[in-house]
C-alpha cells in the first residue's frame, strides 16, 4: 500500500522555481531517505507536502489529494512534520510541550507519555524543566516525541541528526527503527549517508530540484557515480 505519492510536483519561493517535477512514493511501514546536498530541494519537498510553500502537481496521502490544502489540514490528515528548526516552546516544560502535540478530540492515540519517556529516558528526567534550557540533542528528542503524540501515520523528519553528538544520533536512529516497528511510514531528509543507509528501506537522491536516483541502500552503495556527482562534498 502506498501512503504518500508525489507526481510532477513543482514548488516556488516567489518567482524562484525550486522543484522541477518531483515524483516518488512512500509505501506503508517503510522508511524512505531523501538525500542530497544543501540546496538540492529536499526541505522544499517536505514543505510542499505540508502546504508551506506554493506548489503545483499532485501530493496524495492514502489516496486523498493534499495539494492546495493548508498546513493544519495536512497535519490533521495524519502526517507529522519535524522541522529542521525544531520549534519547541521554550517557556513551557517538556511535559507541556508533549501535551501540545496531542490532537484535540482525537481517537485514542497509540502513543502516550510513558512511550515517550521510555524512548528517551532523558526527557523523563527533565519533564518539569523548561524546554528552552535543554541541550540541542534534548530539544531534538522533544520535537520528535511531540510529533508522535499527535499519532501520525506518516512522519516527515527534516535533518534530525544535524549538529548532534554521535551518542544522540544513535538514539535518533533507535527512534526511527521504533516507528518502523510500529508500522509508521517515515520520510527522512538527511545529509548523513551513514544513518540513512542504516535505517532506510529505500533511498532517493535529489539534485537541482529533481529525483536523480531511487533504489535500495545497497544499490546506492554500489553506485559510485551517483554518490560522487550528487552527494559527496
Amino acid at each position: 500500500m502506498t501512503m504518500l505519492a508525489l507526481k510532477d510536483v513543482h514548488a516556488y519561493y516567489g518567482k524562484s522555481h525550486v522543484l522541477h517535477g518531483v515524483h516518488f512514493e512512500v509505501p506503508a511501514g517503510e522508511i524512505v531517505a531523501l538525500l542530497g546536498r544543501n540546496g538540492s530541494g529536499r526541505s522544499t519537498t517536505v514543505k510542499a507536502i505540508m502546504g508551506l510553500v506554493d506548489g503545483t502537481g499532485s501530493v496524495r496521502f492514502k489516496g486523498a489529494e493534499l495539494m492546495g490544502r493548508k498546513a493544519f489540514e495536512v497535519a490533521l490528515s495524519g502526517i507529522g512534520y519535524v522541522p529542521e528548526s525544531r520549534d519547541i516552546f521554550p517557556t513551557l516544560t517538556v511535559h507541556q510541550n508533549l501535551q501540545l502535540g496531542c490532537k484535540r478530540g482525537a481517537k485514542q492515540s497509540r502513543w502516550g507519555f510513558d512511550d515517550m519517556y521510555t524512548l528517551f529516558p532523558r526527557l523523563k528526567e527533565r519533564q518539569h524543566t523548561e524546554a528552552g534550557v535543554l541541550s540541542g540533542g534534548e530539544q531534538q528528542m522533544l520535537t520528535l516525541c511531540r510529533t508522535l503524540m499527535g499519532d501520525p501515520e506518516l512522519i516527515m523528519v527534516d535533518e534530525p541528526t544535524e549538529g548532534l553528538a554521535p551518542k544522540i544520533v544513535e538514539l535518533v536512529a533507535g527512534y526511527l527503527r521504533e516507528l518502523k516497528r510500529r508500522g509508521i511510514s517515515v520520510l527522512l531528509v538527511e545529509q548523513k549517508l551513514t544513518i540513512a543507509m542504516e535505517v532506510a528501506d529505500r533511498c532517493l537522491v535529489m539534485g537541482h530540484g529533481q529525483i536523480v536516483f531511487e533504489g535500495t541502500p545497497a544499490e546506492l552503495r554500489a553506485n559510485a557515480y551517483i554518490r560522487k556527482e550528487w552527494l559527496e562534498v
